[in-house]
């Protein structure tokens, strides 16, 4: 489907090539984007893994890269609103109100497989590579524990369904309407 008919601003005028976003919000955007593949990809497979010292170290660095990832978007919300750029909006319309959607819900979505993940490891007193473990709250309840492991993973993969979508929305302006949207998310280059 053609742009036009989607949008009211013709293609090559949505975003300019000089339209970037500061240092700070992309490295903070690539950094979620990174501990969140990594933490979903640990997610999925260390079940595979037999137990041992060896899954309970994946299990471990998962927790440690969730409570990671819990800093890096509260440093990313409170840099977003105090530091970071504003650039004008992509596109007008369907396209604008679908993006704005997609990036509410995907912070929505990291807030709450982040608490559920921390709630997770709290209910179990999840021990941190035999060094430290994690207050305990609750009862340790075997159904309440599966129940919120349940909530963790579906948020999770809700939002890696989301992230997808938004990459591909991403790709899709880069190589389909060609407007160089991408290029805000990339560090400008400087000259020599």
């Amino acid at each position: 489907m053609p742009v036009e008919r989607i949008s009211r601003l013709p293609p090559r005028a949505r975003a300019q090539r000089n339209e970037y976003y500061d240092a700070g919000t992309i490295c903070l955007h690539w950094l979620t984007v990174a501990l969140v593949a990594i933490l979903w990809t640990l997610g999925q497979v260390t079940g595979w893994v037999p137990r041992g010292p060896f899954r309970s170290g994946l299990w471990s660095s998962h927790v440690a890269l969730g409570l990671l990832l819990a800093v890096v978007l509260v440093m990313r919300i409170l840099w977003r609103a105090n530091f970071g750029s504003v650039l004008p909006p992509a596109d007008v319309g369907v396209l604008n109100w679908l993006a704005k959607g997609t990036h509410y819900a995907l912070y929505l979505l990291l807030l709450g497989v982040v608490g559920l993940g921390i709630a997770n490891a709290s209910y179990r007193a999840y021990d941190l590579y035999g060094v430290l473990t994690l207050p305990q709250f609750g009862s340790s309840d075997p159904a309440t524990a599966r129940g919120i492991n349940s909530w963790h993973e579906w948020a999770a993969n809700l939002t890696v369904l989301v992230a997808l979508f938004h990459a591909t929305a991403a790709l899709g302006h880069h190589y389909f309407w060609r407007d160089h949207l991408i290029a805000r998310m990339r560090l400008p280059e400087t000259a020599d």
